[in-house]
C-alpha cells in the first residue's frame, strides 16, 4: 500500500511531488523519497520517517527539475531505514525506480545480477528493478522495461527516470493500482487518484500488463508489445471521496480491498507445482515440530477471533491440543509453557501491548515463538522468533478487516506447511487445500458483488434493534463472535455470539419476537443441529438471516432470509462467512449515522495494558 507518484511537465517538479506524496499519506508509510532530475543529473533524497523530515532535507532548495518520481514506503523486504527506502538507483546512477507491490524471485534475480557485477546497498525486493533495466538498456527505455517486466514474478506498479532520457517517465503495472493524470502540457501518474486530483481529473486506469511511456508528446501505451488505446476517465470525486477509492469510508474500502488482500498474502508462499507451501521465513525442523506436546495462540480482540478458528484448523489437521488465550489475561494465569510449546502470537500493529507482554512471558519459560502480523519491523515482529507477515496493507480503519481475514490466510498457510513437515497429512489433502485456498481470491470477489446490495436491506431492519444475536457450531461459533464483534464496535447495537448447543442453557430466555438472529451453517457435519436450534429460535419468534452453501435448502427454509455463500471446503469457510458479517455491520452503522472508521471510545492499536 505504498505511495507512488510521477510528475512531467511545466512546473516545478518537487513541489507537486510533495503534494502529492502528503495525498497518500493515510495508505500509511514509514519513509518517503524524492529522485529529480537536474542539470544532467539524478538528485535523490530519502528520508527515514515522515514526509516532513523529506520537507526538512530540502530545506526550500526546490531545484529548476520539471520531471520526478516520488514515493511512501510501507515496509516489506527490509527494514524501515533511509537505505531501504525508494526511489532506487542503478550502479551509475543514471536511473531511479520506485515500486510498489512484492518480487517473489528477487533473491534469484539479486544473485544472477551480483555476478553479472551489479552492486546492491538495500535490503528490498524493489533494487532488483534498476538494475535490470541497466542490465537490458541499449539506448531505449521501453524495451528494457518490457525485458526486466519478463523477469519479475509477483506484482508490481513501477515507474523509472531515466539521465539519458530527460523528458521521460516510464512505468508498468501488474496487481498493483497505477493511475496517470493527463493536465495541459504535463503529465502525472500516481497510486491513488487522490495524489493527482488538484492538478487534473482526466485520468487512465492503467491495466494489468501495460506499459506506459510518457513524454512531453503524451502518453503512449503498450500491452505485450504493442500500442493500445486506453480510455481517458473524467474523475468528479471530491478529494476526500478520493482518498478512498471513491467509497464513502476507509472501512468500505478496506473490505472491498479483501479480494486483492487474499492473494498478496499467498503470492509467493506456494510452490509452482501447488502441492506445497513455503514459508522459509519458519525454519523449525521436522523434528522440532514432532517433538511438541501443544500449541498456544495469544491475541486481542478480532486477532483473537483468528486464533479460535487456528484452533480448530489445527487441531483438526495436525491433531495437537491447541490453547487460545486472550493476551490480557494469559500471564496472569502462570500459563503451562514450556520447551514442548510453540506459541504462536497475532497481531495486526506488532505493537499490541498485551500480546507484546504474553510473548516475552512465552520466550522466558522456554517457548518457542511465531508472530503472525502485519507491520514489518514491529515490536513484536522483532522480539518473535519467527515472523510471518500478512501484507494486506496499512489498514486505516479501526474495525479490522482485511487484517483479520490475512491472519486466517497465514493460519491456514501455517497449519499445512506444520502438516507437510510432520507428515500427519496426506500429500493429496494438502494439495487439495491448496488449490481450495487459490480459489478465495475470485469467491470473495463474487461473494461482495453478489451480496452488498442485498445485505444493505437486512441492515436497515437490524439498525432499528439495540439487540442483536450471532450464532454457530464449530468454526462458525468463532466467526460469529467476529461479526458480533464487528456489529457492536461500530454500530453500538448489544451483539452476542453463542455456539448454537448452548442457546438452551439460559441464552434463549433473551429471544422475543422479530429481534435479528444471524445464523452460520458451514459446517456440513453439523448442519442439521445448527438447523435445529435455528428452529428453536424461529418458533420462539426471532427473525432469522441464516448464512450457508446452496444445497443446503434446510438454511433457506427456516430463515427470513439466507445468504447463500460460495461452495469451498468447510475448514476455510471462514475466510467467505465473515465477508457479508462485515458488510452487515459497515451498512447498519451507516444507517444509524454512526461514525464509521473511528467508533467511539476505539483506537486503532492498543499499545497500552
Amino acid at each position: 500500500m505504498c505511495g507512488i507518484i510521477g510528475y512531467v511537465g511545466k512546473r516545478q517538479a518537487l513541489p507537486v511531488l510533495l503534494q502529492g506524496l502528503h495525498a497518500q499519506e493515510y495508505r500509511g508509510y514509514d519513509s518517503a523519497g524524492i529522485a529529480t532530475l537536474e542539470d544532467d543529473q539524478i538528485r535523490l533524497i530519502r528520508c527515514q520517517g515522515k514526509i516532513a523530515c523529506l520537507e526538512e532535507k530540502i530545506n526550500n532548495d526546490m531545484g529548476n527539475s520539471d520531471i520526478g518520481i516520488g514515493h511512501t514506503r510501507w515496509a516489506t523486504h527490509g527494514c524501515p531505514s533511509e537505505a531501504n527506502c525508494h526511489p532506487h538507483l542503478d550502479c551509475s546512477g543514471d536511473i531511479a525506480v520506485v515500486h510498489n507491490g512484492i518480487i517473489e524471485n528477487y533473491l534469484e534475480l539479486r544473485q544472477w545480477l551480483m555476478d553479472e557485477g551489479h552492486v546492491f546497498s538495500s535490503q528490498t525486493d524493489t533494487e532488483v528493478l534498476p538494475h535490470l533495466l541497466e542490465q537490458y538498456y541499449r539506448g531505449d527505455m521501453q524495451e528494457a522495461f518490457v525485458k526486466a517486466m519478463s523477469k519479475l514474478r509477483g506484482s508490481y506498479a513501477a515507474v523509472a527516470l531515466c539521465r539519458q532520457h530527460p523528458r521521460t517517465l516510464v512505468a508498468a503495472r501488474q496487481d498493483n493500482p497505477l493511475v496517470v493524470g493527463i493536465g495541459d502540457g504535463e503529465y502525472f501518474l500516481a497510486s491513488d487518484i487522490a495524489a493527482l486530483i488538484k492538478y487534473t481529473r482526466d485520468m487512465i486506469i492503467l491495466e494489468n500488463g501495460d506499459v506506459a511511456v510518457i513524454n512531453d508528446n503524451g502518453v503512449i501505451i503498450y500491452h505485450d508489445g504493442n500500442p493500445v488505446e486506453r480510455a481517458i476517465v473524467y474523475i468528479d470525486w471530491e478529494k476526500e471521496a478520493a482518498e478512498k477509492g471513491g467509497y464513502p469510508h476507509f472501512m468500505l474500502k478496506e473490505i472491498h480491498e479483501q479480494p486483492w488482500a487474499i492473494s498478496q498474502t499467498l503470492r509467493g508462499r506456494i510452490s509452482d507445482d501447488g502441492k506445497k507451501v513455503m514459508l522459509p521465513e519458519i525454519d523449525c525442523s521436522a523434528e522440532y515440530l514432532k517433538s511438541l506436546e501443544k500449541i498456544a495462540i495469544v491475541a486481542c480482540g478480532t486477532a483473537y477471533h483468528a486464533g479460535l478458528v487456528a484452533k480448530y484448523t489445527m487441531e483438526k489437521l495436525l491433531r495437537l491440543p491447541v490453547e487460545v488465550d486472550i493476551a490480557s489475561e494469559y500471564r496472569y494465569r502462570n500459563p503451562l509453557v514450556d520447551s514442548k510449546t510453540l506459541v504462536i502470537v497475532i497481531s495486526q500493529s506488532g505493537e499490541t501491548a498485551d500480546t507484546l507482554a504474553a510473548l516475552r512471558e512465552s520466550k522466558a519459560r522456554g517457548a518457542r515463538v511465531i508472530a503472525i502480523c502485519n507491520v514489518l519491523d514491529s515490536s513484536i515482529a522483532r522480539e518473535a522468533d519467527h515472523v510471518i507477515y500478512t501484507w494486506a496493507g496499512p489498514e486505516i480503519a479501526v474495525a479490522s478487516t482485511k487484517a483479520y481475514l490475512t491472519q486466517l490466510m497465514v493460519i491456514y498457510l501455517l497449519t499445512l506447511h506444520m502438516a507437510e513437515q510432520m507428515q500427519c497429512l496426506s500429500a493429496e489433502r494438502i494439495a487439495e487445500l491448496i488449490a481450495s485456498l487459490q480459489q478465495l481470491t475470485p469467491l470473495a470477489q463474487q461473494l461482495i458483488e453478489q451480496w452488498e446490495e442485498p445485505i444493505k436491506g437486512f441492515a436497515k431492519y437490524i439498525s432499528n434493534w439495540q439487540d442483536a444475536f450471532f450464532i454457530g457450531r464449530g468454526v462458525d461459533y468463532a466467526v460469529a463472535l467476529e461479526g458480533a464483534l464487528k456489529l457492536k464496535e461500530i454500530s453500538y447495537i448489544h451483539a452476542e455470539a453463542y455456539a448454537a448447543g448452548e442457546l438452551k442453557h439460559g441464552t434463549i430466555a433473551l429471544i422475543e419476537p422479530d429481534i435479528p438472529v444471524i445464523a452460520l451453517a458451514t459446517q456440513r457435519s453439523l448442519i442439521e443441529k445448527t438447523i435445529s436450534n435455528i428452529v428453536e429460535l424461529r418458533s420462539r419468534g426471532a427473525h432469522i438471516l441464516t448464512l450457508s452453501y446452496s444445497d443446503v435448502a434446510a438454511a433457506g427454509l427456516v430463515a427470513d432470509q439466507k445468504i447463500t455463500l460460495p461452495d469451498v471446503d468447510d475448514l476455510l469457510a471462514p475466510i467467505l462467512t465473515v465477508i457479508p458479517l462485515q458488510l452487515l455491520a459497515y451498512y447498519v452503522a451507516v444507517d444509524r449515522g454512526c461514525d464509521v472508521d473511528q467508533p467511539r471510545n476505539l483506537a486503532k492499536s492498543v499499545t497500552v495494558e
